[in-house]
């Protein structure tokens, strides 16, 4: 209704009803709940009657629920753990334009969740500036191949075609998932280590039901590093990745069990997550993981013989 009269100017309440598809009755419920939120409605009878917004009113360009504003409340609280460059300016600047179109109850509300409300989301390393994650999230929507200049760790820097199918946010960290075609393959590029992102003309076409934060949780698992380990934990698949992260290694259903397939650099961290598990388990490989679970076995039961 507000759209109509903003857009109209002055409309007959005939001609609203049959825009909105309501009956007579109803649009005038709707200009009773418009005028109780503070919204001044002229309202003119007889045959050329119709509705109008008092002349000289200007509507805030939003307005929100109770429940809509406290989602973009922590959504803007959400946004400064993020890893996203200028992003405690830019909160800043977006909570300061909604507040100024709220009623005093819902600033003072929202208020009260910026100043006590704390979220615990992994800062990792931003990128240079947020002009990657916007042209990589336009690209990946609309399909769109992107040429990409790539600094990796300890290597020269890199330019490649890819096609983004999505990004995800990982411990601390943005990336974005897709087809390199310089490799001729997928692969998975941190944000933060992008020099620049071009949009081409070339489009593409994303695997169906393609899911950018489990293909990274994936990728990640199976990365080679200095050891490798396999363990068959004594549970179902399920109860295995409530008590481990995904991140941890590939998991696998068997008739015994859950294998777990682990690529670790330190195996001393990896032997600590194991026996923190509520079930039991048997080290297929390697030894030195086995020796590593010992080592902690003693040093436990040193501490519980101590009185």
């Amino acid at each position: 209704m507000l759209e109509l009269l903003q857009t109209h100017g002055r409309m007959s309440g005939a001609e609203m009803a049959s825009r909105l598809e309501v009956d007579g009755r109803t649009l005038r419920r709707y200009i009773v709940m418009l005028e109780q939120i503070g919204i001044p409605i002229l309202s003119e009878r007889g045959r050329h009657g119709g509705y109008a917004l008092m002349p000289g009113f200007k509507l805030p360009p939003m307005m929100f629920t109770d429940d809509e504003a406290l989602a973009l409340s922590l959504g803007l609280l959400a946004a400064r753990s993020l890893g996203l460059a200028e992003a405690a300016p830019a909160v800043a600047s977006a909570q300061a334009k909604l507040e100024r179109i709220m009623p005093a109850g819902l600033k003072q509300r929202v208020g009260a969740i910026d100043e006590t409300v704390r979220l615990d989301l992994a800062r990792g390393t931003a990128p240079r500036d947020n002009a990657a994650l916007v042209t990589l999230s336009s690209a990946a929507q609309s399909r769109r191949r992107v040429h990409l200049c790539y600094q990796a760790l300890g290597s020269a820097a890199s330019e490649r075609g890819f096609d983004p199918y999505g990004l995800a946010f990982l411990d601390g960290c943005w990336y974005a998932v897709g087809y390199c075609h310089l490799r001729q393959d997928m692969r998975t590029f941190r944000l933060d280590r992008i020099a620049s992102a071009a949009v081409l003309p070339h489009g593409f076409e994303r695997p169906a039901g393609f899911d950018a934060l489990a293909h990274l949780r994936t990728s990640l698992a199976a990365m080679p590093r200095a050891f490798a380990a396999t363990v068959l934990l004594h549970t179902d698949l399920h109860t295995a990745r409530r008590f481990l992260m995904d991140a941890i290694g590939l998991f696998e259903q068997t008739a015994d069990g859950v294998l777990l397939h682990n690529q670790s650099d330190d195996l001393g961290w990896f032997a600590r997550q194991l026996a923190a598990l509520p079930f039991g388990f048997r080290v297929l490989a390697p030894d030195a993981l086995r020796a590593e679970l010992d080592t902690i076995a003693r040093r436990l039961s040193q501490i519980a013989a101590v009185r």
